[in-house]
């Protein structure tokens, strides 16, 4: 069974990391994440930009509304991500529709990717 775990952290204090810092915790994730691709338990990695980066389909109205920002309510948890290859948010958004069409109710927040370090299929 793959898990996904989701990282959370404040993103005053990360964005606030000096290059040397960021590079520093990404050297370190680094060493255990080459470990477990070794190990055959890493799939794919991606690093996300920070909410003000982030765009909000909101599927419980029609037509969908679309806002800027991570705008999901508190009580929506966070269930899972695709991660798709689009060359714009436009192309992003109407793959988002076209999910929220079969899947109603709730929101898509969607986020540029910074970093994504494919890995290996964890089986």
């Amino acid at each position: 069974m793959q898990y996904a775990i989701l990282c959370y952290h404040d993103e005053k204090v990360t964005c606030a990391w000096s290059k040397e810092e960021d590079d520093a915790v990404m050297a370190k994730l680094g060493v255990v994440t080459e470990r477990l691709a070794r190990e055959g338990k890493l799939g794919p990695v991606a690093r996300l930009l920070p909410t003000t980066a982030a765009t909000t389909l909101r599927k419980d109205r029609e037509p969908p509304l679309v806002i800027d920002g991570p705008f999901a309510e508190t009580k929506e948890q966070l269930l899972g991500f695709y991660v798709v290859d689009c060359g714009s948010l436009e192309e992003v958004l109407d793959i988002a529709r076209e999910l929220g069409a079969v899947n109603p109710g709730g929101a898509y927040e969607i986020r540029p990717v910074g970093f994504f370090a494919p890995g290996r299929s964890a089986s």
